[in-house]
């Protein structure tokens, strides 16, 4: 297993300041660099059934060298771990394991884990440390960084949840190669988000080093960091989405919106996958609206395709429900303040802004628009 020394992104949140580590061979690395940071702690580790198989044996290895012998609690994989039950699950084994309130809760899987994973650990004994080991592409480059925890509800994903941020993070390049294509691809439409934000140039490296990046080595490692110095930024300058951190949501309302019409069945649409269409969607609705070209909103959708992601609600395999339905997921998506409905649109490549006050007629024919049900009528 190779050791290279590692790119380090630090999370400008003064005296919660903390590190994400991307390099490869860092979960053999996972005891010495905790307990560098959480001396003499004791951990528990939530992991699900098929990270634990590939994984947990080396992380137990490099936790057990820095001295931690962790307690293992394992979920069942997929986007439905992330509810009530599996939550008490959750607490109910840091508690057995009669961890204290200086004790650490590792999160060792992708976003679904990471996600639950924080949120037990800021509810028991009102805030535990958290560390998280993302293994998964979207899990590095998104939900393992700036804090954000969570379960889902019924009317809506990620509804309920705190913001606890971790005092590490670890990403390990090296366990990407282990990923399903599918997998890889849903994290790489979180990665090109950060382009398409405010980062025109990082999107145009993408478009011509994708290919390199899927392969892995340098430029793989350098996309991560890119992207994780993106999120830093803003997360460092609006760590509770009171203003510019909502521009992390391209994509997601209309992702989010078709993540529940599908009743968040991984086997029809992951969420990366969402969040691709979401991206597509978001920039052609900013055309319908004369905020942008048309010609930039055929580019995302060209380099979606390119990499084999999803780009338009007929990709989605099965029926939806009908527009009138979508638009009452997306009023009860968190971005909505007061009623209103908020999108993040765009004026073009990495010219993302905040929309408040969309009109949800807009949003209705919009959809009616781009509903597969319509494109079969006509």
């Amino acid at each position: 297993m190779s050791v290279d020394k590692p790119v380090t992104v630090e999370v400008g949140l003064g005296d919660r300041a903390y590190d994400i580590l991307i390099g490869s061979g860092l979960m053999s690395r996972a005891g010495e660099e905790i307990s560098r940071r959480l001396p003499g702690t004791r951990a528990a580790v939530v992991t699900d059934e098929n990270v634990a198989a590939a994984h947990l044996d080396t992380l137990k290895a490099g936790l057990e060298k820095g001295g931690i012998q962790p307690t293992v609690i394992t979920m069942p994989p997929g986007e439905k771990t992330k509810s009530f039950a599996h939550l008490e699950e959750v607490v109910d084994g840091i508690l057995a394991a009669r961890l204290e309130r200086g004790d650490v809760v590792v999160a060792l899987g992708g976003g679904v884990i990471g996600d639950l994973t924080g949120f037990a650990a800021g509810i028991v004994r009102r805030g535990m440390n958290f560390v998280q080991i993302p293994t998964s592409l979207l899990a590095q480059v998104d939900s393992s960084v700036g804090g954000k925890t969570g379960i889902n509800s019924p009317r809506g994903k990620n509804l309920v949840g705190v913001f606890l941020q971790p005092k590490l993070v670890l990403a390990d390049t090296e366990v990407l190669d282990t990923l399903p294509i599918r997998e890889f691809r849903a994290g790489y439409a979180e990665l090109a988000k950060y382009g398409l934000i405010d980062r025109p140039e990082l999107f145009a490296w993408l478009e011509a080093n994708w290919q390199k990046v899927f392969a892995g080595g340098p430029e793989r490692a350098q996309a991560i960091a890119e992207a994780c110095r993106a999120k830093a930024d803003v997360v460092a300058r609006d760590e509770f989405e009171t203003g510019d951190r909502a521009l992390l949501n391209l994509g997601h309302t209309f992702g989010h919106a078709l993540e529940a019409a599908t009743q968040y069945d991984g086997a029809r649409l992951v969420h990366g996958e969402g969040v691709a269409i979401g991206m597509a969607l978001a920039h052609r609705f900013s055309s319908r609206l004369n905020l942008a070209s048309p010609d930039d909103a055929a580019r995302v959708e060209t380099h979606l395709r390119a990499v084999g992601l999803p780009w338009r609600m007929s990709d989605i395999p099965g029926e939806l429900p009908d527009a009138e339905a979508l638009l009452s997921f997306i009023a009860q998506d968190k971005k909505v303040s007061r009623g209103a409905l908020t999108f993040i649109l765009t004026r073009g490549i990495g010219q993302a802004f905040i929309a408040k006050d969309v009109p949800a007629s807009e949003v209705l024919s919009f959809l009616r628009e781009n509903h597969p049900a319509s494109r079969k009528a006509g």
